[in-house]
């Protein structure tokens, strides 16, 4: 009726009428559940907010903080305009959306002789293949396609700030939008770039090896007992703290790298210098299984092509899981009409198992750090103990994959 400009059945109802009314409300009858109050407007006014709106509802739902004692509540668009006024606020900052109720919001002032407080008026901040609605993102809660609401996926503060964003980060994205009306859709890199400006000068930097498919390297004349050598955790930040490193005979290496590198090439192990590699061997089907070097210590990083991160081959070292994230849904932006549950993207979360340097025994939760060669992460779930892996959670880096 409100959206056609019907009048309600009741609205000439006399005072004692709406009083008796009220009552039952109050007293949360039956039938007082089927009343509401509206303020009476004007049903022909082309703004559809302006067309008698309800100011008060019946709800026996025990209240959080007041239990059972009130039966009746203001709506919010009653409430909000009094509240602002009476609590002191100058200027209500209001998203775009909320334009067709502004005259609504003066109107509710004026009727009840208050303070007048102005509404500044901002574009909302929308992002790219991104559901800000809460009843959408209610329904990956329900459905159990996320963890809650805290899920890294979600951008929600919680779930941004446990995937690895800084809240310094987050305080200069916002504030370099201004108070912008122009209704756009951001794309995450930006906000991700300035994040990785935040945490690159100082989050320590540790060594990690894909479990699957890591291969060894033998070093002939590596030391016949484990050399153990300090070094900085980041080399530009001494406040980061240093990190003890084994010098083995049998060191591991990524898969992908081994496939890189040549019979006879010269490459440079990080942190302890170049070995040239004289024997590779294959599996029948081709794939490196393993390789044979000796150390060349004076020779140049400079005339090295492959420069790789390694571990030693002992008992210490930690077992991780990395957890990269994609996006919930598989559309840029939804248009007008189409149904979120047609994007889902049924892959937005991937698990890798891989080895980690010992050191990282020591990270706490919530601590971020830089896999080399491999990326930022954020500790999720620090080292327990044998047998359970320490959880990592990948940081955007703000590069497009």
């Amino acid at each position: 009726e409100r959206m056609d400009g019907i009048e309600s059945s009741r609205r000439d109802s006399s005072v004692e009428e709406n009083l008796e009314a009220w009552k039952k409300m109050k007293d949360g009858t039956q039938e007082g559940l089927h009343f509401c109050i509206r303020v009476k407007m004007d049903m022909k006014n082309p703004n559809k907010a302006l067309r008698d709106p309800v100011c008060y509802r019946c709800n026996l739902l025990p209240h959080h903080r007041t239990g059972a004692k009130y039966k009746v509540y203001p709506t919010y668009d009653f409430a909000c305009p009094l509240v602002d006024s009476i609590e002191g606020v100058t200027h209500a900052l209001r998203s775009s959306e909320y334009k067709d109720r502004e005259a609504q919001y003066y109107w509710m002032l004026k009727l009840m002789g208050v303070r007048k407080v102005k509404i500044w008026e901002f574009s909302r901040l929308n992002f790219v293949y991104t559901l800000l609605s809460k009843r959408k993102l209610q329904w990956f809660v329900d459905s159990g396609r996320v963890e809650g609401w805290f899920d890294p996926r979600f951008p929600t503060v919680q779930g941004i700030t446990r995937r690895g964003l800084q809240v310094e980060a987050l305080k200069e994205f916002i504030l370099s939008q201004g108070s912008s009306k122009n209704i756009n859709n951001m794309e995450w890199d930006k906000l991700w770039t300035m994040n990785k400006k935040v945490i690159d000068p100082v989050c320590p930097r540790h060594t990690a090896v894909m479990e699957s498919g890591k291969t060894l390297i033998h070093i002939v004349d590596g030391p016949d007992q484990p050399e153990l050598v300090s070094l900085p955790r980041h080399k530009k930040n001494p406040d980061a703290g240093t990190k003890i490193t084994a010098r083995t005979k049998n060191i591991w290496i990524d898969s992908e790298d081994a496939h890189t590198i040549s019979e006879g090439e010269e490459i440079t192990l990080m942190d302890w210098g170049n070995c040239i590699i004289t024997c590779i061997k294959r599996n029948p089907a081709g794939e490196v299984e393993s390789l044979e070097g000796h150390l060349n210590l004076e020779g140049s990083v400079k005339t090295t092509k492959l420069k790789l991160t390694w571990l030693p081959d002992t008992e210490e070292l930690v077992e991780l899981k990395l957890v990269h994230f994609g996006y919930l849904i598989t559309k840029k932006k939804l248009e007008e009409g189409d149904n979120f549950e047609d994007f889902i993207n049924e892959n937005s979360r991937s698990e890798y198992i891989a080895l980690g340097d010992p050191n990282m025994r020591a990270i706490k939760k919530g601590e971020v750090l830089q896999l080399e060669r491999k990326g930022f992460y954020i500790c999720d779930e620090p080292y327990q103990g044998s047998g359970k892996s320490m959880v990592l959670f990948d940081i955007p880096d703000g590069r497009q994959k």
